[in-house]
């Protein structure tokens, strides 16, 4: 008994087995139906035993399942409550968590490995991100720095802003020339650059 489709063909190579279908319903042969495809009498032979034996719905595309997952739904559940312990409890130093620990801490409470990238898809999907560690000083004084920053940091500015302008002017000088223009010459001649008098 033909059954009929209730979707339009996901990409080119689910309609080419709908198709091949058609055609065997109106009688072509599986050599002939390959032909026209382009494709192996093998494939058609398969994809005509799967009709039959499941419904013309096993001939739609279907996304690979992937590899299963090594830990289990329970497992996967587990890991915020784990990572609220925090990192310290699990012989860390300090309370950041990064995708390497977080591995480790993977390994030791279910005995599966996962590559460190891996691991960051995992916490996605428990929905909790990855903390990056910002290096600081131990000993950092917030209140110093900010007032280092507002009052000493102009200042150096416009010192170094002067130095720069003075050792320039101490480098070039205006020479005058004949006539009222101005030409720039270095002050104190480079020995490796001897002067080139312009007439």
């Amino acid at each position: 008994m033909k059954k009929g489709r209730s979707a339009q063909p996901k990409d080119w190579r689910e309609a080419r087995r709908f198709r091949a279908w058609d055609l065997y319903q109106k009688g072509w042969k599986q050599s002939h139906i390959a032909e026209a495809l382009g494709v192996t009498q093998g494939a058609v032979s398969q994809w005509l035993k799967q009709a039959r034996e499941g419904g013309i719905e096993t001939l739609r595309a279907r996304k690979a399942p992937g590899p299963k997952s090594r830990l289990t739904s329970e497992q996967r559940a587990r890991i915020p409550d784990l990572l609220k312990r925090g990192a310290e409890a699990f012989g860390f130093r300090g309370e950041i968590w990064t995708n390497s620990r977080v591995a480790v801490v993977i390994w030791r409470e279910f005995g599966v490995r996962y590559h460190r990238d891996h691991v960051g898809r995992i916490l996605k999907g428990c929905g909790w991100s990855v903390q990056k560690p910002i290096r600081r000083a131990s000993q950092r004084d917030e209140e110093a720095i900010e007032r280092w920053r507002k009052e000493r940091w102009p200042e150096v500015k416009k010192s170094d802003r002067r130095k720069a302008d003075s050792h320039l002017g101490g480098r070039i000088g205006i020479l005058p020339v004949a006539g009222s223009s101005a030409n720039l010459c270095p002050r104190r001649p480079d020995t490796h650059h001897p002067l080139v008098s312009v007439p």
